[in-house]
């Protein structure tokens, strides 16, 4: 009789630990309700060569645009050059890359 009471407050502590961290989870999830658009900071920066992938063009085309326009908006740290996506494709939605 003794075991089995302790395997009973043994699974009672496992369940409300459990029922702990999904609240913890869920109310964290729900701080971000309010903005949807904000996106992980990992997330903000493609490198030079995976530009084709997200624009859907291709390495010639990326090559070229970025040949003609040496201002489009980039970070270069240690030799590997990386552009903000968002800062990216508003400088390649505006009509600063077609003038002359």
């Amino acid at each position: 009789m003794q075991i089995e009471l302790s395997g009973l407050v043994v699974s009672m502590i496992i369940l409300a630990v459990g029922l702990g961290f999904m609240g913890y989870f869920i109310g964290d999830g729900l701080k971000n309700i309010g903005n949807p658009d904000s996106e992980h900071p990992a997330t903000n920066f493609i490198k030079e060569e995976d530009l084709p992938i997200y624009f859907s063009l291709d390495k010639e085309e990326i090559n070229d645009l970025l040949e003609k326009h040496p201002n489009a908006p980039k970070i270069i740290l240690n030799g590997t050059t990386y552009y903000p996506y968002k800062h990216f494709l508003n400088w390649l939605s505006s009509t600063e890359i077609y003038k002359s």
